[in-house]
């Protein structure tokens, strides 16, 4: 993280980001730049790159804000009273105050008067915060037929943004053969996620369904009783079409896909169903973390416990059905 490398898979692969990332992993943003004139003009090029992921990812590195939208003075007020409060250093603070005005009125390159060492600092922060991670990464790629002059270009670009800045900097593909002093990192590649085997189907596939109600287009896992146990009652109910089961949502361009135990995509809604490992103080806070990016992006969220499916899933269909009728017909939803 306090220098350029280069990154090269063991099997020839592209290294990527893993997902999920392990719990000392950055968050790491891929950045495709094209051949720059000079150092400056890469720099500037992954500025532009870390900021929009940074608006993208607002109000998630901004504690305090996720109830805050609109464009009165009183919100952006509060925005900017939260980051000086948030900022760790005195500098810091109008940098990440210009950053939460520019992410709650959407404006795009609205921290340009700062430098780009600033900038750069500034944004790593942001996006290491706003992803729960230790820290931010540029994953750099090589372009193909790129001179060698173009290659010391790059490299000079991205050894000033990593020398500078608290940003960690690692490039990916052919190496740059007219730069002598990038080290080569040969790494494994991640074993892509497991495919949960198709569960048998459930005592009520069988049953005649009414009228325009289509299969499920996911599963619910099969080490789940909860999941079947829920799918069994929501099978022979109208309302209920629509729904999948473990379905994946990547909420910024730095997250991994989150899987979603139970979506209505065209209503937006996503119900949860939560074992007792949620009730733990760091579940409970990620699960809020989570819950705000699913919002922000349009989503409603449910959560239920698996004790109450199974304890009581008539009450649990009941609260499913009005989310998801509620949210069908416009109206303000009270779960």
């Amino acid at each position: 993280m306090d220098r350029v490398v280069h990154l090269r898979c063991a099997d020839g692969s592209v290294p990527s980001p893993p997902e999920p990332p392990c719990a000392n992993t950055p968050a790491v943003l891929p950045y495709s730049p094209g051949e720059a004139r000079g150092a400056a003009e890469v720099v500037a090029g992954a500025l532009r790159k870390l900021e929009e992921a940074a608006l993208g990812l607002f109000p998630a590195w901004l504690p305090d804000a996720e109830g805050i939208d609109g464009a009165g003075t009183a919100a952006v007020r509060a925005v900017r009273a939260l980051a000086r409060r948030t900022a760790t250093t005195r500098s810091f603070g109008p940098f990440l105050a210009d950053l939460a005005e520019a992410a709650l009125l959407g404006r795009a390159r609205a921290v340009e008067r700062f430098t780009p060492q600033v900038r750069a600092t500034g944004l790593a922060r942001a996006l290491a915060a706003g992803s729960g991670r230790p820290g931010t990464a540029l994953l750099v790629h090589l372009p193909a037929g790129l001179s060698a002059s173009g290659q010391e270009v790059l490299v000079a670009g991205c050894e000033w943004l990593a020398q500078r800045s608290e940003l960690g900097v690692w490039l990916t593909g052919a190496p740059p053969a007219g730069v002598d002093r990038i080290a080569t990192v040969t790494v494994r590649p991640h074993a892509e996620p497991a495919v949960p085997a198709p569960c048998p189907p459930s005592p009520a596939a069988g049953r005649a369904r009414p009228a325009g109600h289509g299969p499920a287009a996911g599963l619910p896992h099969p080490g789940s009783t909860a999941e079947r146990v829920l799918e069994s009652a929501l099978a022979p109910c109208a309302w209920a079409a629509g729904r999948e089961w473990n379905r994946t949502h990547r909420p910024h361009p730095l997250a991994g896909p989150v899987r979603l135990d139970l979506l209505w995509r065209k209503e937006r809604c996503v119900v949860e169903i939560d074992g007792p490992e949620h009730r733990a103080p760091h579940a409970l806070e990620a699960d809020r973390r989570r819950d705000a990016l699913l919002r922000r992006d349009g989503y409603a969220v449910l959560r239920v416990t698996n004790a109450q499916v199974l304890h009581d899933t008539g009450s649990v269909l009941r609260r499913i059905e009005r989310f998801v009728e509620d949210r069908r017909s416009g109206r303000p939803e009270e779960h």
